[in-house]
């Protein structure tokens, strides 16, 4: 009988989960920091960062499903909250923008749902670090537009405090 190797994102204390399409357009904000802070920044032993891209239903179902589980998950997507395209702010899961619900990032009302339960029924900490949107085509039309590449260094920068602060 095989023993079951649980995937090592389950294995570490903190994940970071860059979320959203890259092909189309802004919404590859989440993917493209995650590509960054590969490249660019040192990563503790304790921290996963991993590009989700539009699988996020099925690792947090994992997630959800699994004895062994990161105690902080800090998701970082592109929404459209109103704000100047590349700012970089927290959210809340509930205060998430609904125009993005029909799109193919995060906020599909599955990982929603799984956020808030990975949150309030197994306890994780669940954080959100967005970023304002310039551009979501409704056609494929792969790159980020300028404001939100270059608060990509600014996201990694603030996804490793959170993941720094995640005792707090």
């Amino acid at each position: 009988m095989a023993t079951e190797v649980a995937p090592e994102y389950l294995k570490k204390r903190i994940l970071i989960l860059g979320v959203g399409n890259t092909l189309f357009g802004d919404d590859g904000f989440g993917p493209a920091t995650v590509e960054y802070m590969l490249k660019n920044c040192k990563i503790p032993d304790d921290l996963c960062v991993m590009d989700a891209g539009i699988s996020a239903d099925e690792l947090l179902f994992t997630i959800a499903l699994s004895q062994k589980r990161p105690e902080k998950i800090i998701v970082i997507d592109a929404v459209d909250a109103n704000k100047k395209p590349g700012e970089i702010f927290e959210i809340l899961i509930e205060d998430l923008p609904e125009n993005k619900i029909g799109d193919f990032s995060l906020h599909l009302f599955p990982s929603t749902n799984l956020l808030k339960e990975i949150r309030d029924q197994l306890g994780v900490k669940v954080t959100i670090l967005a970023c304002q949107a310039g551009e979501i085509p409704k056609l494929v039309s792969p790159g980020l537009s300028k404001p939100v590449q270059k608060s990509i260094p600014k996201a990694a920068k603030i996804a490793l405090q959170l993941a720094e602060s995640a005792d707090s």
